[in-house]
């Protein structure tokens, strides 16, 4: 029996699956924290990321003949700036996706460089979530740490040098730097120059489905394991979209994570010159189309955490579906598509006496799928015909949820069994680079069932189109407010 890993480096935790040709055999999580040194700022230590992948390794082995694991592979958070020293240490915190400081350098990026530039060597524009503004951050606040890089990777990137021993990344990883040429798929030199870095300073690129190297023979000992192949995986949307299915061109999935996207795929490259889209590559050989809003389940568990100081069962403001006329802004980040402002908050608008607490609880599932909605529109008005879509991540394990998002989008969504888009991806990555071709797409068929369609309420999709547009006359009004 062969088994296949798959490693996914989140911004909360590290889960690692176990699958054979049949079925998913085990899962394993670890948590690491998040920090937040100033406001907008968000950091991780790269050595939690390694020593918790580790960990969550030996409780994803226990009991398993290591000698039937073939490969593994990764899924990971993108755009994080992780940089080494010449011996290969981490200089510096990374700085992660969701982290907002690069304010001064988005706008150098876009209005100064010019979004044309940009778009014509990357085919994207600056968002303080890309790895470039904060490459430029760091050489203009922290000159010393920036002289001392020998090395720039990616999260997922550093976890799979630490094991492997190769310095590498993947196409969909890279796309999302903006100093890499995503329809040529390789580095952009006019940005590395841009940049004041050299290609030596960069890994290899390498598409998703590659084997980089085997596991460090030290590691392979101490877990018990043999001649295992590291394959290099996606960036967590590319790698969620292999493992819901979302392959072809026009098909859509949607994630409800600590952030939240939108992934249509394209058999061609297209650049969306209106800025409101990312334009990736994808884990399969293609591109696709990208969204994302900063917030979403990290809202839902803000007002839990943070707010209620418990847990709440949101099933119980479904009376209120409808009715309420309680608005709330997700921005609890700053936010990225389509408005791409790191600088706005989060706010409840329509606030009363007689509000309540689920009244706030909903607005927080409706908000978050507002803002989806404005992205799915974006990707619509590019002549995409959107009419239903695969939806993954923690947000969908409530179901109140997900019959908001279907009648805010109006259209269906579809439930896969397997429910761990990211890690399933990763390893049905790690499968194929090892597989032949007829056992590896007998083994996805298996995995790509659906096992529930979410159809809209059509008695709430003109309310909520009602409700919609008056969300969308909020940002406008606030925009450039903050304390």
């Amino acid at each position: 029996m062969k088994y296949f890993i798959g490693l996914d480096i989140g911004t909360s935790s590290v889960k690692a699956m176990l699958l054979n040709e049949r079925e998913i055999v085990k899962i394993a999580s670890r948590d690491y924290p998040v920090f937040y040194p100033k406001n907008g700022w968000s950091e991780q230590d790269p050595e939690d990321w390694y020593r918790e992948t580790l960990s969550a390794m030996k409780e994803l082995l226990s009991g398993i003949d290591g000698k039937g694991v073939a490969s593994l592979s990764f899924s990971g958070q993108m755009h994080g700036l992780v940089m080494l020293d010449e011996e290969d240490r981490v200089i510096r915190p990374a700085i992660l996706w969701n982290d907002g400081r690069s304010t001064k350098e988005v706008a150098y990026l876009n209005e100064t460089v010019g979004k044309g530039f940009l778009l014509d060597h990357t085919g994207n524009i600056a968002f303080a979530g890309f790895t470039a503004p904060k490459l430029l951050w760091v050489k203009a606040n922290e000159p010393e740490h920036f002289k001392r890089a020998r090395k720039i990777l990616l999260p997922k990137d550093y976890v799979a040098y630490r094991l492997s021993g190769t310095f590498a990344t993947d196409v969909s990883d890279a796309a999302g730097t903006l100093y890499f040429d995503t329809e040529h798929r390789c580095w952009s030199a006019p940005m590395l120059e841009l940049l004041g870095i050299t290609e030596e300073q960069l890994p290899k690129v390498y598409e998703s489905n590659e084997i980089i190297g085997s596991l460090r023979p030290e590691l392979a000992k101490e877990l018990g394991l043999s001649d295992v192949k590291v394959v290099i995986g996606g960036g967590d949307n590319a790698a969620s979209a292999i493992g819901t299915g979302t392959l072809e061109d026009g098909a859509c999935n949607l994630s409800l994570g600590t952030s939240g996207t939108v992934f249509v795929v394209s058999d061609q490259y297209r650049c969306d010159r209106v800025n409101a889209l990312h334009t990736f590559c994808s884990a399969n050989g293609k591109y696709h189309y990208l969204a994302c809003i900063l917030s979403a389940a990290s809202c839902q568990k803000w007002w839990m955490e943070e707010i209620l100081k418990a847990n709440y069962d949101f099933e119980n403001a479904e009376g209120y579906l409808g009715k309420s006329r309680v608005l709330f802004l997700p921005y609890l980040m700053g936010e990225r598509s389509p408005i791409n402002d790191p600088d706005v908050r989060g706010a409840f608008f329509g606030l009363s006496m007689d509000t309540c607490r689920a009244e706030m609880s909903l607005a927080v599932l409706e908000g978050v799928a507002f803002a989806l909605r404005q992205n799915v529109d974006a990707i619509r008005s590019l002549g995409v015909a959107i009419t239903s879509s695969k939806v993954c991540g923690g947000g969908t394990k409530t179901r109140l949820w997900l019959k908001i998002l279907a009648s805010v989008l109006n259209i269906r969504l579809q439930l896969p069994v397997m429910e761990h888009g990211g890690g399933l991806g990763a390893a049905l990555l790690a499968a194929e680079a090892v597989l032949p071709p007829k056992e590896y797409s007998a083994m996805e068929t298996r995995f790509y069932a659906v096992k529930e369609t979410v159809q809209p309420d059509e008695a709430l999709v003109p309310l909520y189109e009602e409700k919609y547009q008056k969300y969308l006359q909020l940002y406008p009004a606030i925009r450039g407010l903050n304390l």
